[in-house]
């Protein structure tokens, strides 16, 4: 019977398909429809290819057509690239779409900036997708914002594809990228956007020097290295539009909007220097794996050092700021969304931080604002260190549980010396995990009145809640409304940050704010 069952189908197949005749496609008539009528494939950098960007065609009527012509407005000579039912191309014939069916097209350019720009460091680029011809065309603009950039990439290619590997105090590494070496190199201005591939270094005996308003793009797994008597100067200054028009950014090299605060699209900062003199001064970094990591090579004695100032970082993989036993100052400086922390402190060091607003609203589990331990551990070795921390009138805030970790993993072989002063700091302890521990505060301690001199600590997710506008989103003005961050600063301490991140005055004959925001009236977009 199955036999019966299996020749029976056959013949019905066989019927159905000998019966059934090609599909009669007629021609279009110029009334397709499509998802938008122009294309922007938004900014992209000289000699860098675009993103893949989608058009979908639309045939709402009752016919199977055939569309004589699908081109490029510029045909073969046009910079921008076609995919149109799974072919690649610039101009196609008799592209046939099923009746109530759709079809996507796929757009990406790579163009030249030399080729089109007269003396300006940006241009337009515009073609347009033809269908059809003559009463019947149809058309779909395309449009590409061009910049000219300055390239920092590895250089003396080496046979299989390898590249320049550093030098790192004189010590070969496997790492890829570019020493930077010339006054120009060494010189970051804002007459153009930066771009850079692999890690740039700043070797030793050598500044760099970047200039307000400068725009520096990191390609993926790329970043910035200051080797160990190298150092550098980041030199933004006040903005007075959402522009940022002075403040210094470094972020990654994916331009479209959607990456906009996507963590992880390049690496870091990484500072090995011991110099004095390492400043950066309104300085917006976003979107790294860690944000900047300081630490010394080989563990040596030579300390990194930094002093970093009205700055903001944002959307970090695993943290903002990574110490390793170094010495660090900042004031007004905010950190916030970092999946491990926004501020670790580890192995040490000395830090010193005033009006700081160390935030962490990262959708991960347990991620906490600011971390502090005395220890460093390899697979083989653990390193200890004294740790001297203050924090005075700053903000440990975020969605977890608690605004700070704490971990004195040495004991009392170690000075472990953190002070907090007027600060506003989360310690929502339900389970009394914090109780018994020295390190955190807790009700009727008399060492809080030291470590914890006129802190405000909130112990639930209402009490002391800071008045943020949007932290999500990294908005961390004060609003108005009586927060636990309002008025409730050291006066003096106040004195001597007298603006905040904004520029705006703070309040240091009465009520000043503990955070890097002075309070004010702010309205959402």
């Amino acid at each position: 019977m199955r036999h019966y069952l299996l020749l029976l189908f056959i013949g019905f197949a066989l019927c159905f398909t000998s019966c059934r005749e090609d599909f009669e496609f007629e021609q279009s008539t110029g009334s397709l429809e499509f998802s938008r009528d122009t294309v922007y494939l938004d900014t992209v950098f000289t000699n860098i290819g675009s993103s893949t960007y989608t058009l979908k065609v639309y045939n709402r009527s009752n016919k199977d057509i055939k569309i004589p012509s699908i081109k490029l407005g510029e045909g073969e000579q046009s910079k921008y690239r076609l995919m149109v039912d799974g072919q690649p191309g610039k101009v196609f014939s008799d592209v046939e779409l099923m009746a109530k069916d759709s079809m996507f097209i796929f757009i990406e350019t790579t163009i030249d900036y030399t080729e089109y720009a007269n003396n300006e460091t940006t241009f337009l680029y515009n073609d347009k997708i033809l269908f059809d011809s003559g009463t019947k065309e149809q058309k779909v603009e395309l449009v590409t914002l061009v910049q000219d950039a300055v390239f920092i990439k590895p250089d003396r290619p080496l046979p299989d594809a390898m590249k320049e590997k550093l030098t790192i105090n004189g010590q070969d590494t496997e790492l890829f990228g570019h020493e930077l070496s010339t006054p120009e190199e060494l010189h970051w201005t804002n007459e153009k956007p930066y771009v850079i591939y692999g890690y740039a270094l700043v070797p030793n005996n050598k500044t760099l020097t970047v200039d307000a308003g400068a725009r520096v793009h990191f390609h993926g797994s790329s970043g910035l290295i200051v080797d160990k008597t190298g150092s550098i100067n980041i030199n933004g200054t006040l903005s007075s539009t959402e522009e940022l028009e002075n403040e210094v950014i470094f972020e990654g090299d994916r331009l479209e909007p959607e990456f906009s605060d996507i963590p992880g699209q390049w690496n870091n900062i990484w500072l090995f220097s011991g110099e004095e003199n390492n400043t950066i001064e309104h300085l917006t970094l976003k979107n790294a794996v860690i944000g900047i990591y300081m630490v010394s090579i080989d563990n040596d004695e030579t300390l990194p050092k930094l002093t970093i100032n009205n700055s903001q970082i944002y959307n970090c993989v695993n943290f903002g700021v990574l110490t390793v036993h170094s010495v660090l100052s900042g004031d007004n400086l905010v950190i916030n969304n970092c999946g491990q922390a926004s501020l670790a402190l580890t192995q040490g060091g000395t830090y010193n931080f005033k009006q700081c607003t160390f935030a962490n609203y990262f959708g991960s589990f347990n991620q906490v604002p600011v971390l502090i331990n005395d220890y460093y551990e390899t697979d083989d070795t653990l390193f200890v260190s004294d740790v001297t921390a203050n924090f005075d009138n700053c903000i440990l805030y975020g969605s977890s549980n608690i605004g700070m970790s704490l971990e004195n993993k040495a004991g009392n072989q170690i000075a472990f010396k953190c002070k907090f002063n007027y600060c506003l700091i989360k310690l929502v302890d339900y389970s009394n995990q914090f109780k018994n521990n020295p390190l955190y505060p807790s009700t009727g301690n008399i060492s809080d009145l030291v470590l914890y001199h006129k802190c405000k600590i909130a112990r639930s997710s209402t009490e002391d809640r800071p008045d943020f506008l949007d932290p999500q989103n990294n908005k961390l003005n004060l609003g108005d409304a009586q927060g636990g961050a309002n008025g409730a600063a050291d006066v003096t301490i106040a004195a001597l940050v007298p603006n905040d991140i904004t520029g705006t005055p703070r309040n240091t004959t009465a009520t000043p704010d503990i955070g890097a925001y002075e309070s004010t009236t702010f309205t959402e977009d």
